[in-house]
């Protein structure tokens, strides 16, 4: 006798399948004789030997030729077209080739700027890495134009020799040409992408001898889609869901906002489906609520860390009594595991659960990790407010200390700062600033020399705003506050020391961009020796206080800006 297991469907429909907009590509030119040609940079390490590359092939096949070449006017590692320069472009171009798609989240983004060029009646075309060919895709289906031309080259052009790009760029000439001058026919039917799988029925259904084999169908299932994070997931029944959602205070089809980078319709039941996966009770719903919204607040940048080669994964920080109130662990092992940290690690689950099923965020597609970290899988913790010895998190982010909130910060990655010894602040300090002058290998490090300020509003990670959050442990924060020292004052410190030579710390990074953002630092260039300061200022350094006793703080170095919202309880 069979049994089934029906569970809610716990994948979002993308609105691009929904009402999302639809726009036709741009009409193509029967030929680029005396054509404008923009040749559009992205910011991407050595698009522009392939830029450069490109013009000497169009200039010898086509007649009279005008270029324009041309930078992302925002951004940093990746840059991005202003509206002024799309404005530019659909006044004043026949075509546009750009570059460069190699890595999951500047293919999105530059995919996005063919797509914005087309819908003004422009031509384009832009270099992509064979593996990001989904990503590619899906970006050009999720920005409305489904049509888009990456033009599909075999490697990445980041860390290639001159005389490597130019044979590909070579090699893929024709297909340029083509992409310029034939017109792209339009898809009847959207095409459907391998590595992901989508299903629009509100419920799924799985068989068994009895209920512990259609749990185990359910789980093959789930790996075979792609849905699931790995390790075994708790069945959202619908019973399980409605309890979720009724903890809510909403409606289950109350849409909460489009979540990145596949913009899938996040309802409130859609959230609550992929929490119970994760493990999740009723009352930890308002937590996710409150993570919710910080995810969707556009300063965080969720399409690009969620898309990104890089291994950001967001780090969860509650603060005030909704964390007893549910159980969360704020000492030993807070950030798990152990059953001591069971709250801690479903929430935080629970966010990669609906980052994947509700933003369509899957490997291979649109998440791109070179290799990845198991951040990914779980980082949520809770303060531990009686050790902290200033105001609580929450009141200095602006709060009543009778509110919770909830903060998510997404760091490039994790490491313990060591210091047994020391109960001098300004040694702590020194010892700490080992670590972040030296975390010059990741993205953030001196990415204000290649980048220029703009509104949080503009999303990561174009505004340029990074912080460094140190998860304290409650002995290093008790010795800076008995010698007086408040968080303004470490972090000052700590940023005065962190500094190394400008040669050094533009390593990894595109000297064209520093001297397209910088023009007025061009000195340096005959100064590499000059310390210049790791980060833009003191406020890229915040301090959580979390853990129990002994000397170990954890280092979470190169994060977004932190988002903190209110917990709302119903």
């Amino acid at each position: 006798m069979n049994t089934r297991l029906t569970i809610v469907n716990p994948v979002a429909t993308p609105r691009s399948r929904a009402d999302g907009d639809r726009f036709p590509p741009a009409p193509r030119p029967a030929t680029l004789d005396r054509a404008t040609v923009v040749l559009y940079w992205n910011g991407k390490q050595n698009g522009l030997d392939a830029l450069a590359r490109a013009r000497e092939l169009i200039d010898a096949r086509f007649t009279g030729v005008t270029f324009i070449e041309m930078t992302g006017a925002l951004g940093g590692t990746t840059r991005y077209l202003s509206e002024e320069q799309l404005d530019l472009i659909e006044r004043r171009a026949d075509a546009v080739v750009a570059t460069t798609a190699d890595c999951g989240s500047c293919c999105s983004w530059l995919v996005r700027d063919l797509c914005e060029v087309e819908r003004r009646g422009v031509p384009a075309i832009g270099y992509t890495a064979e593996i990001f060919t989904e990503d590619a895709r899906f970006s050009a289906q999720t920005f409305g134009v489904p049509e888009a031309c990456p033009v599909i080259v075999p490697e990445c052009f980041s860390n290639r020799t001159t005389d490597e790009i130019r044979t590909m760029v070579d090699d893929s000439f024709e297909e340029v040409v083509s992409c310029l001058t034939t017109d792209r026919a339009v898809y009847d039917v959207l095409p459907e992408f391998d590595s992901m799988v989508l299903d629009g029925a509100p419920e799924l259904h799985y068989d068994g001898a009895d209920l512990l084999d259609a749990f185990d169908e359910m789980q093959r299932r789930f790996v075979a889609n792609g849905w699931s994070d790995g390790m075994p997931l708790v069945p959202p029944t619908r019973r399980k869901v409605d309890a979720m959602v009724e903890a809510s205070g909403l409606d289950g089809d109350h849409v909460i906002g489009d979540f990145a980078p596949g913009f899938g319709i996040g309802t409130v039941e859609k959230v609550a489906a992929n929490a119970v996966m994760a493990g999740c009770r009723p009352e930890t719903m308002p937590v996710i609520l409150a993570m919710m919204e910080c995810i969707l607040d556009p300063s965080i940048g969720l399409r690009t860390w969620a898309m990104s080669t890089g291994p950001q994964a967001p780090l969860v920080l509650v603060s005030g009594p909704i964390a007893d109130e549910i159980g969360m662990n704020r000492g030993i092992c807070a950030l798990g595991p152990g059953s001591v940290s069971a709250v801690n690690v479903a929430i935080g689950r629970a966010l990669r659960l609906i980052m994947m099923n509700v933003g369509l965020s899957y490997p291979g597609i649109t998440d791109m990790d070179t290799i990845g970290t198991p951040m990914k899988f779980s980082a949520c913790v809770a303060e531990n407010e009686e050790a902290t010895p200033w105001d609580p998190w929450r009141v200095q982010q602006g709060f009543a200390p009778e509110e919770s909130t909830v903060t998510v910060n997404v760091p490039y990655g994790m490491t313990e700062f060591f210091d047994f010894q020391n109960s001098d602040p300004e040694r702590l300090v020194e010892s700490w600033s080992t670590l972040t002058r030296h975390a010059v290998g990741t993205p953030a490090a001196g990415a204000w020399l290649i980048k220029q300020d703009a509104p949080l509003s503009a999303g990561y990670p174009f505004h340029g705003t990074f912080s460094n959050m140190l998860l304290m442990a409650p002995d290093h924060a008790a010795a800076f506050a008995a010698a007086g020292w408040t968080p303004e004052r470490i972090r000052e410190a700590i940023h005065r020391r962190t500094k190394l030579p400008f040669r050094q710390l533009m390593l990894n990074q595109s000297m064209d961009a520093f001297e397209t953002s910088h023009p007025e630092l061009r000195w340096l260039l005959d100064a590499p020796d000059t310390m210049v300061t790791v980060n833009p200022s003191a406020e890229c350094f915040e301090f959580f206080v979390v853990g129990a006793k002994a000397g170990r703080s954890q280092f979470c170095f190169g994060g977004t800006n932190s988002v903190t919202k209110p917990v709302a309880v119903p």
